[in-house]
């Protein structure tokens, strides 16, 4: 069990149109593009880092 890798789940919760530069980037990044769409991704430092530049356009899990 020490093996297992801590995970988080990301939706996307909001339409990234009009938003500043580089948060459809980021989402892209996160492997979201399309309002309800869910990934799970490995907790990282950089996850989190990603996860908070778009916090108010996801909705986080885990």
């Amino acid at each position: 069990m020490a093996d297992e890798k801590k995970t988080v789940t990301v939706t996307q919760l909001r339409s990234v149109a009009g938003r500043k530069p580089g948060q459809k980037e980021t989402l892209i990044g996160l492997g979201l593009n399309k309002i309800r769409r869910t990934r799970t991704l490995e907790d990282t430092p950089s996850v989190r880092g990603m996860i908070a530049k778009v916090a108010h356009l996801v909705k986080v899990e885990g």
